[in-house]
């Protein structure tokens, strides 16, 4: 049995320890450069290793390929690989029949990493041996190798779930779907649709699918296509007998004849989009039978994610916010939806086919100047040069952010809130979010 990893970061390592573990031979290639400390990983297990190159014949002899999420199928070696019917598949499929842990997975356009991790912080409040994995810290794969959890929260991407072929979540949640990523799916958004609908794919009758019933892309396929799991909707604006919804400033959460309600005010998370969090995630709660006391004090307690709608300082009666997470159009009109003061607008970055007009009420009504953060700021001043009174450039972290300081007077905020992808003018979302802060902070 030969296991070949194709990319040799976290998935890519995890997967080569587990495959190793089980007894496959193991050969890992990477066409990049591999991180230093995942050399020594690879080395210290004697995994024999490449990077910067593609050796086919070590590759086109595997029984079985692992393929890291980032890596597109229009590769030429993973053509290669599939035109030869050697399967290619993902890190979760390939540890999931080592696990008999329950798992919960996620996917979505946006809120999937509130979501996971509030599902995660009420699991484990309740004192549930349950780890956190997919997207997220260490690689599922490799927790199977040397954890022993009864129950995984997983945050799945598309590119994740595109290679599944017989995974399934006992609880799986779709947040909302919104075009993202379509570069990888032939620029057709039904493809991008079905990519995320492929979570629910092998559930049967014993497991559930817990959805966003105010999203028009989720209501449609469910209308269309069939899925044997059980049906939880969500919503902000209808009511159920069976699921999750806000009414009168109470959110109710309904499953299997049991009814939860908190006053919404009392959970720590904050905006309309964060209410669906909250009600995907209690209704996770509710089926793995949490205590109500539990997700009360859970709901109430719980801390938010980094570069997500998170507050950093105010400066003389200024609120400074990063939300550097927010990679799309959809992500941006959650956060500036939210915003209740006059807001000075950091965007830009490299963009994904952005269509800017969805914004622009909300652009009209909260926002006073936008400072545009990217090599290619076009498309941003075209859409809003005459939407708002001041629009001024800037190409460092440091600058963007002494602009936005001088355009505030009392009581505004600054969002950076980007709507791109970062790799202009940095590493990641998490350095652009950073670099954000570190730049308040010497303010």
């Amino acid at each position: 049995m030969r296991l070949v990893v194709l990319g040799a970061g976290e998935s890519g390592v995890g997967t080569a320890i587990l495959g190793q573990q089980k007894g496959y031979e193991v050969f890992v290639s990477d066409f990049g450069k591999i991180k230093d400390s995942y050399k020594q990983v690879l080395t210290d297990n004697a995994i024999e290793w490449e990077e910067e190159q593609h050796t086919e014949a070590k590759i086109l002899n595997a029984t079985v390929v692992m393929k890291s999420p980032g890596i597109p199928e229009k590769v030429a070696i993973v053509k290669k690989l599939v035109a030869q019917g050697i399967p290619v598949i993902s890190e979760i499929e390939f540890a999931a029949p080592f696990t008999k842990a329950t798992t919960i997975g996620i996917t979505g356009s946006n809120g999937k990493t509130t979501t996971t991790m509030l599902a995660y912080h009420l699991l484990q409040s309740a004192g549930l041996n349950v780890g956190l994995a997919g997207n997220i810290g260490k690689s599922f794969a490799w927790q199977v190798a040397e954890a022993n959890y009864d129950s995984y929260v997983l945050e799945l991407s598309s590119f994740q779930l595109d290679g599944i072929i017989d995974y399934k979540p006992h609880i799986a949640i779709i947040t909302n779907i919104s075009p993202d990523h379509l570069d990888r799916y032939e620029y057709k958004y039904e493809n991008y649709i079905d990519s995320k609908f492929r979570i629910t794919k092998n559930q049967t009758e014993e497991d559930y699918l817990i959805y966003d019933a105010d999203d028009p892309a989720i209501t449609t396929w469910l209308q269309n296509n069939k899925t044997r799991a059980k049906l939880i909707p969500f919503s902000l604006t209808k009511t159920f007998e069976e699921g999750a919804y806000i009414k009168d400033n109470i959110m109710k959460v309904a499953i299997n004849q049991d009814d939860f309600t908190i006053e919404t005010e009392t959970i720590a998370l904050e905006g309309k989009h964060n209410m669906k969090n909250a009600m995907a995630a209690t209704s996770v709660a509710k089926l793995m039978q949490i205590r109500k006391a539990t997700i009360r004090e859970s709901l109430s307690n719980f801390q938010g994610v980094e570069h997500r709608l998170e507050n950093v300082l105010k400066i003389q009666n200024v609120q400074y916010i990063n939300d550097s997470k927010a990679t799309n159009v959809n992500a941006t009109f959650f956060a500036l939806d939210s915003m209740n003061a006059p807001t000075v607008w950091i965007v830009g970055g490299v963009d994904k086919g952005n269509d800017y007009n969805e914004l622009m009420s909300l652009v009209r009504e909260k926002v006073k100047a936008i400072v545009c953060l990217g090599i290619d700021n076009k498309k941003i001043i075209d859409a809003f040069g005459t939407v708002v009174d001041v629009m001024i450039e800037a190409n460092t972290m440091q600058d963007a952010v002494k602009l936005a300081q001088r355009l505030t007077e009392k009581g505004d905020a600054v969002l950076l809130s980007p709507a791109c992808a970062s790799f202009d003018l940095f590493e990641n979302y998490e350095d652009r979010g950073n670099q954000f802060k570190q730049a308040v902070q010497n303010l």
